[in-house]
């Protein structure tokens, strides 16, 4: 009997933690604006290749569809706006669709969203007075089939929905969306769905580059922006962009409903006039974006927020209007090369005896210039311990490298954790110019300073910790470190 009991005990904590170890979701938009693609049976070869196991379409195409049965790819579908029309006057229309685009291919296909109509307050005509009712049949036609706590009803927003947006305190919904979105934001309030929003950190640069800074944009800045109401600290413009919507919700009272982002990016190729958009820089972003995400940090207004992410876009996409840029936001070209290297999973190689994902670091180290300004070394090391996501419980007092207590040992120890953790280049021991990288060494005594082959176990990191001086952000740590035995103990 009592064995039993600890045995219905050990599985609701396991069930307990695997909820709380979920983590943020990183996934990629399928856009199929072009002529040239590889066929949906060869895509779904591509996505588990890179282990891509999130992935939003913008229709119920059946040949996509069939690709992705039985590939344990979750796949977001889309309602186009074309059908918003038919879905929102008749709820046969939808009960039909559902019965001859979804039910057939369900469960074998992962569905776990469907998002009816896009960026509506940016398309042509009026259709947005169409979406709610359009989401309403939907939501009645899964409960026909008993699905609608399996697959989510939402609808996807650029920020354009905004009057404001900075600061991001000061964040508003637009006075004339008001009617559409007061009943969309009970809806998705009173089901549980997310609100799915389109940010694009490109296009706030790109449209006014000497108000927002390319480093900014890209996850690189070393200096922050303050928001004078909150007194928040907002190091990137990603960041934001996400809080001035979760500001925008909470002045009108709907402080429970999630936000998803649904599509951002960065473009790989674009016109004379659009010089931000490169490889290096596409690159950059999503790597940082990932990481950003994956951590689990949240945004400066909601620390510690899951967000859930889909980069825009699997493929350049040849028959896209605009500008060039709109036609190079892939990760792949319809060969299915890689436009750029990019770790889809954000962690590069993984020691489960630290708590960090780290990649090789050459026998390199990264520490604090003795000539840097105490001013300097000071903003570097509160970006590093915070935004930064260093666990910097070591150089608190009584621990391992607090001693010498002075500010160039502390940010030493802080600018090579985050060096190691973020792939050991060039950029990531910058810190505004205050850190240098040196090949011997810097450990002292207890003192160890992370590398690769590092074997700092995860008993020693969660006594520093759980100590005294432990904060947030570190406890964060010790969940991270839980979640990896998890899962090491559930899939082995």
């Amino acid at each position: 009997m009592g064995r039993g009991v600890g045995i219905i005990f050990a599985t609701s904590l396991l069930l307990m933690l695997l909820d709380i170890c979920r983590g943020s979701k990183v996934g990629v938009c399928y856009g199929r604006n072009a002529d040239d693609l590889p066929t949906p049976d060869k895509v779904a070869q591509l996505m588990q290749q890179h282990n891509i196991k999130y992935l939003r379409i913008y229709d119920s195409n059946i040949q996509v569809m069939k690709a992705f049965a039985n590939t344990g790819v979750e796949l977001m579908i889309g309602v186009p706006n074309s059908d918003l029309l038919a879905f929102s006057q008749f709820q046969s229309n939808v009960d039909t669709w559902l019965k001859n685009s979804i039910l057939p291919y369900y469960p074998a296909v992962k569905i776990t969203y469907i998002t009816v109509g896009a960026e509506v307050t940016e398309a042509t005509g009026n259709v947005s007075a169409q979406v709610v009712p359009a989401m309403q049949n939907v939501l009645t036609a899964l409960r026909k089939a008993g699905l609608q706590k399996k697959i989510k009803v939402s609808s996807t927003h650029s920020l354009g929905v905004l009057s404001r947006s900075f600061p991001p305190s000061a964040g508003a919904f637009s006075s004339k969306y008001a009617s559409f979105l007061k009943p969309m934001l009970e809806f998705l309030a009173e089901n549980d769905s997310p609100f799915m929003v389109d940010v694009y950190p490109y296009y706030a640069y790109r449209d006014s580059p000497s108000n927002v800074s390319l480093e900014y944009a890209l996850f690189e800045s070393s200096s922050e922006v303050i928001d004078p109401n909150t007194g928040l600290l907002y190091m990137n413009m990603f960041d934001a962009q996400i809080d001035a919507m979760y500001f925008a919700l909470s002045a009108l009272n709907f402080r429970t409903i999630k936000i998803m982002v649904t599509e951002t990016g960065w473009p790989s190729k674009g016109s004379s006039k659009e010089t931000a958009a490169t490889p290096d820089n596409a690159q950059t972003y999503n790597t940082n974006l990932i990481r950003h995400v994956i951590n689990n940090t949240g945004t400066p207004g909601k620390s510690g927020e899951e967000l859930d992410v889909y980069i825009f876009s699997l493929f350049n996409e040849n028959r896209k209007p605009g500008l060039e840029s709109e036609r190079n936001w892939g990760l792949f070209y319809p060969d299915m090369t890689s436009v750029y290297n990019l770790d889809l999973t954000g962690k590069g190689a993984v020691d489960l005896t630290t708590e960090s994902n780290v990649t090789s670091s050459n026998g390199t180290w990264c520490i604090a210039s003795p000539s840097a300004t105490e001013m300097d070394l000071q903003n570097a090391l509160d970006w590093a311990c915070g935004p930064g996501n260093v666990d910097c419980s070591a150089i608190q007092p009584s621990q391992p490298c607090y001693q010498p207590d002075n500010l160039v040992s502390h940010s030493s120890y802080a600018f090579n954790s985050y060096y190691q953790q973020n792939g050991a280049t060039d950029i990531a021991c910058s810190f505004g110019g205050t850190g240098v990288k040196v090949n011997k060494d810097p450990s002292y005594d207890n003192c160890l300073y992370t590398t690769s082959g590092s074997n700092k176990t995860v008993e020693a990191n969660v006594t520093a910790i759980t100590s005294k001086n432990s904060s947030p952000k570190n406890v964060a740590h010790l969940w991270t470190s839980i979640c990896l035995l998890m899962t090491v103990v559930t899939f082995s």
